[in-house]
C-alpha cells in the first residue's frame, strides 16, 4: 500500500484496501509505464502530505491536475514556482486581490496555503499529458469522495470552497449543519464573470473560521 502519512493512512485504510482502489492502482501502473502522466507518481498525494487531517480548516476542491508539462504538483490550482500561472489561478489571485488588497506574487505555488490547513484537493488526482479529464471515471472519484465524507463526518466547522459544477456536485457529501459550504462559478476565464468574481469567499471563509475560534488563513502567505 502506498504511504501518505501515518495519520492519513489510518483514516483511509479501508479505501486503500478496497476493490475500487486495487483496480485504480492497476490502471495507474499501466498508465505511468506507457504514457506521460501528471503529476509525478511521487506527488499524487501532495495535498494530504502537506495538510494533515487534524489541521484541515478549508477544503478547496479542483477537478483534475493541470495537464501541461511542469504544471501539476499534486495541489489543486497550484503550480511550482517559476511556472507561468494558468488562467484559473490568475483569476483566483484577482478575486483575492479585490477582496483583501492582496498583491499577487510572481509564483503560483500555493504550498503556503496547504501548510495553513487548506486542503488543495482535486476530485481526480492524475491525468494524461495534454488530455484534460483523461482519468475521469477510473476510480479516483470514489476515493476522493471518501476523503470529503471523512472530513465532513469526523471534523467540525470546516469551510468547503466549491467552485464550478464538478466541485458543486460534491455538496451532498458534506453535512451543512456543521460546516460552511461556499459555492460559485469556476474561476476559469469561461465562467469567472458568471459569479466567481465578487464571490467574497476568501473573506467569508476567514470570518467563519474566526467565529468558530479558529485561526484565519493568511491568504497572502504563499
Amino acid at each position: 500500500m502506498i504511504k501518505i502519512t501515518e495519520e492519513w493512512d489510518k483514516i483511509l485504510e479501508n479505501e486503500f484496501c478496497s476493490e475500487n482502489y486495487e483496480r485504480l492502482r492497476e490502471f495507474l501502473k499501466e498508465e505511468y509505464f506507457t504514457r506521460t502522466i501528471y503529476p509525478s507518481m511521487y506527488n499524487i498525494f501532495n495535498s494530504m502530505k502537506l495538510t494533515s487531517f487534524e489541521n484541515i480548516k478549508v477544503v478547496l476542491l479542483g477537478q483534475d491536475p493541470y495537464h501541461n508539462e511542469g504544471q501539476a504538483m499534486g495541489l489543486s490550482f497550484s503550480v511550482p514556482a517559476g511556472v507561468e500561472k494558468p488562467p484559473s489561478l490568475v483569476n483566483i489571485f484577482k478575486e483575492l486581490s479585490s477582496e483583501t488588497g492582496f498583491v499577487p506574487p510572481d509564483s503560483g505555488d500555493l504550498t503556503g496555503w496547504a501548510k495553513q490547513g487548506v486542503l488543495l484537493l482535486n476530485t481526480v488526482l492524475t491525468v494524461r499529458a495534454h488530455a484534460a479529464n483523461s482519468h475521469k471515471g477510473r476510480g479516483w472519484e470514489e476515493f476522493t469522495d471518501a476523503i470529503i465524507k471523512k472530513i465532513s463526518d469526523l471534523k467540525e466547522n470546516v469551510v468547503f470552497l466549491l467552485w464550478g459544477g464538478n466541485a458543486r456536485s460534491k455538496k451532498p457529501l458534506i453535512d451543512k449543519r456543521k460546516h460552511l459550504i461556499l459555492e460559485c462559478a469556476h474561476p476559469s476565464p469561461l465562467s469567472a464573470y458568471n459569479g466567481f468574481f465578487g464571490c467574497g469567499h476568501f473573506v467569508k471563509a476567514n470570518e467563519y473560521l474566526i467565529e468558530h475560534g479558529k485561526t484565519p488563513v493568511d491568504w497572502s502567505a504563499l
